[in-house]
């Protein structure tokens, strides 16, 4: 059974306009719902909310948590935190970046450039569970993408420490999390309120701590989200147009064959008009 075009048009048009969630109710129940700036066709990133997430991770996540995928020059790129040049440089310049061999076959230690990746804070796994009472912190580039409902669900998980009810059994070096599976997390509260100083002069809230890192993780993971909404509603509206010019071409072609009659048929009409109006109404009366 095929649809008409018109109907087409509309249903492509409702899909496009009225965003739905692919996945179930009971995925994200339990999780707080953020109206978040970068969701939906028009979302995008809070220029400063990226620049206070940029801040978060580097002064609280970093000494655990990597991020191999972006490089420093990603903080002034466009669709991003959107540092100056210059910002971006001083805050590569910060980190010391292995490099080499020199001429002598030495490896060496120079200040961070644009062009290098985000420094990791251990070597190599071993190094990070050895730290971390064996549990390895998962880089970050993409842990947003990972997870479903994951901005919601990140976000949650940083706000939702809290004391164990009475009769929880809870392990030493193990935390309870109202939004983890389990209750159960052995990272400890990463944020408190006032752990940073905001350099815009923002209120360190946990909250507001939370937030801003998420929508941080939100962009890592998807650094050019806001350039694929834009191309994605212009070819929405470029099928739109195509399509409602697909459907009125169809009339107008169509058209033609359906007015044009057979000549067979039009000569029979004539006749049976004819022979109507000379012996009456009621087509019993032929003979």
């Amino acid at each position: 059974m095929f649809l008409p075009l018109n109907k087409k048009i509309i249903i492509i048009i409702c899909l496009c306009f009225f965003p739905f969630s692919v996945f179930s109710d009971e995925s994200s129940q339990d999780h707080i719902d953020i109206d978040w700036s970068f969701q939906g066709i028009f979302g995008t990133f809070d220029r400063a909310s990226l620049q206070r997430g940029y801040q978060v991770y580097q002064e609280v996540c970093s000494g655990c948590h990597s991020m191999e995928h972006l490089s420093y020059r990603n903080l002034f790129e466009k669709g991003g935190p959107e540092f100056s040049k210059e910002e971006a440089k001083a805050i590569a310049a910060q980190f010391e970046v292995e490099d080499g061999p020199d001429a002598e076959g030495e490896m060496f230690f120079r200040p961070g450039r644009l062009s290098d990746k985000f420094v990791k804070p251990y070597s190599n796994v071993q190094a990070a569970k050895a730290s971390n009472g064996g549990a390895y912190p998962p880089d970050m580039s993409v842990l947003v993408k990972a997870r479903k409902n994951g901005a919601n669900y990140i976000y949650s998980l940083l706000v939702g420490y809290e004391d164990a009810p009475a009769g929880f059994e809870i392990e030493e070096g193990v935390y309870y999390n109202k939004y983890m599976a389990g209750n159960k997390i052995k990272m400890g509260a990463p944020l408190s309120d006032g752990i940073i100083e905001y350099t815009d002069g923002t209120e360190s809230t946990t909250s507001q701590m939370a937030k801003d890192v998420v929508a941080f993780l939100v962009w890592a993971g998807e650094p050019h989200l806001e350039a694929r909404h834009k191309t994605g509603f212009k070819a929405i509206i470029y099928l739109i147009i195509l399509l409602t010019f697909v459907y009125f071409s169809k009339k107008k072609v169509w058209s033609r064959f359906e007015n044009k009659k057979d000549p067979g048929e039009d000569a029979f009409d004539r006749a049976e008009d004819w022979v109507t109006e000379y012996e009456g109404e009621d087509p019993k009366t032929f003979k």
